[in-house]
């Protein structure tokens, strides 16, 4: 166990005019998070293990206009999905935010899908939202990337060459009831959630499956 309790930062950029949809966000949440466990970065690396030692907690922030351009000024990546731009910075003290990241909000996540959303494309991962439990986007966020996370330790040193060499293709939903059950019957990597914000402590979130829906 670390001495310090770390923190993966997430900004998603919302601008008013122009916001990402809902679906678009989350995959690019997942596929920012992915991003960065396999950068080459030495010094985040160290951050990374120190991370992964404790609890792999995340935190979506907002940003737009001049404050976004403050925020990817930072050292980190950047990742464009379809209507959404996420970035993604090593992990950090929980107490120890940049200022151009602590002052942006966690609330406002709230994002919508316009269009209807195309059906998840046959044996790429699939990340499932919980029907039963309520998130705002921002936290649906944060889990998907924890779903993505608890995927990425599951495979082999092959199979995980492979997605990286491939961009990460993955789908977020939100399950029905019965794709929930499945899922969960069938031995899932399952996010269990600390319960820091919105949902109990001991929630299941979301889960993956690394073929795919069934």
């Amino acid at each position: 166990m670390t001495e310090a309790e770390y923190v993966l930062p997430l900004v998603v950029r919302i601008e008013k005019a122009a916001p990402p949809s809902r679906t678009d966000a989350l995959e690019a949440a997942a596929t920012a998070v992915l991003t960065m466990l396999v950068s080459e970065n030495p010094e985040w690396q160290q951050a990374i293990a120190a991370w992964e030692d404790a609890h792999i907690r995340k935190v979506v922030r907002r940003a737009r206009g001049a404050a976004w351009a403050r925020a990817i000024e930072l050292d980190g990546l950047q990742v464009a999905l379809g209507s959404a731009e996420i970035a993604v910075f090593p992990p950090i003290p929980v107490d120890a935010w940049p200022p151009e990241l602590a002052k942006l909000q966690v609330g406002g996540t709230e994002l919508e899908d316009v269009d209807s959303v195309r059906p998840p494309t046959p044996g790429q991962p699939l990340i499932l939202l919980s029907p039963h439990v309520e998130m705002t986007t921002g936290k649906a966020m944060a889990q998907v990337g924890h779903a993505a996370q608890l995927g990425w330790w599951q495979l082999s040193t092959v199979q995980r060459e492979r997605w990286a060499e491939a961009d990460f293709p993955l789908a977020v939903r939100d399950a029905t009831a019965e794709q929930w059950a499945a899922g969960i019957a069938a031995g899932a990597p399952v996010v269990t959630d600390g319960g820091f914000t919105e949902v109990e402590p001991g929630s299941r979130t979301a889960l993956i499956l690394l073929g795919g829906a069934a």
